[in-house]
C-alpha cells in the first residue's frame, strides 16, 4: 500500500516555505529499538526480581519510559528503577538495534533536498545519541519529548514535516504545525494514524524519498 492523504484538515504551517526541517521520532522509526529495549528490561528483572512481561513492554514503545514502568511496580520505586534502566541502557540496547529499513535513506533524501533532518523523541537523549551513531545517523537530537511536548523542539528548529510512528507522534506534529506523516513500523496500525490526524501514512520509509521528491515539488 502506497501513501495515503488524510481527508482531515491539513497541520496549520505552510510546508515547503523556508529552510526545510524534517524531524523523526526515534524508536520504531529511525530504529527497530525492539531487541535492545527487551534486553535492557531482560537485565533489569534478573537485577531486581520484579515481574516485567518484556515480550509485552516491545509490542507498545512509544510512550516515556516512566509510564511503561508503572505498569510493573509502586510509583514511589518508579525514579529508581528508571535511573537503573538508563545506567543499564548503553551496554545493552546498542548494540542489538538496527537501523528501520530506508531510515538512512530517508535522512539522505532531506539532506539531498538541501533539508536539516533532526530527531525528537521521548528517549534518553544521551542514549539516543549513540543509537544514532550506531546506525550511522548524523543529526541533531532532542530527548525526553512526548506527544504534544515534541512541539517545543519542532517549533524551535522550524520543522515542517515530522515523522514518527506513534499517535503521540501526530499529536506533537500538530501542534507545531507541521505536516504529520506518519509510518506504520510501531504500535499504531496505519487506520489510528489517520484518525489521530496524521496527513500523510506511509507502509515505512522506503516510501519516504519518493513522497518527499513528490511533496517538493507539489510545495514549488
Amino acid at each position: 500500500m502506497g501513501a495515503v492523504t488524510n481527508d482531515l484538515a491539513p497541520a496549520t504551517s505552510a510546508p515547503g516555505t523556508g529552510p526545510l526541517t524534517v524531524g523523526f521520532d526515534l524508536d520504531m522509526t529511525l530504529i527497530d529499538s525492539r531487541p535492545g529495549i527487551k534486553a535492557v528490561y531482560d537485565a533489569l528483572v534478573a537485577e531486581t526480581g520484579i515481574h516485567i512481561d518484556t515480550d509485552l513492554v516491545v509490542t507498545r514503545l512509544g510512550p516515556p519510559l516512566d509510564e511503561e514502568l508503572a505498569n510493573w511496580m509502586p510509583a514511589e520505586r518508579i525514579p529508581a528503577m528508571g535511573e537503573r534502566y538508563r545506567a543499564l541502557y548503553p551496554d545493552h540496547a546498542i548494540v542489538p538495534t538496527p537501523a528501520m529499513p530506508g531510515a538512512l535513506d530517508a535522512v539522505a533524501a532531506v539532506r539531498a533536498a538541501g533539508g536539516r533532518p533532526v530527531v525528537v523523541t521521548a528517549k534518553y537523549e544521551p542514549n539516543a545519541r549513540l543509537h544514532l551513531d550506531h546506525v550511522g545517523i548524523d543529526a541533531e537530537v532532542r530527548g525526553w519529548l512526548w506527544a504534544e511536548a515534541k512541539a517545543e523542539a519542532l517549533i524551535e528548529w522550524g520543522a515542517s514535516i515530522y515523522v514518527g510512528d506513534h499517535v503521540g507522534d501526530v499529536r506533537g506534529a500538530r501542534k507545531a504545525g507541521a505536516l504529520s506523516v506518519a509510518v506504520a513500523t510501531g504500535p499504531c496500525a496505519a487506520q489510528q494514524l489517520r484518525d489521530a490526524g496524521a496527513d500523510v501514512v506511509l507502509d515505512d520509509l522506503t516510501q519516504f524519498p519518493a513522497w518527499l521528491a513528490a511533496h517538493r515539488l507539489t510545495a514549488a
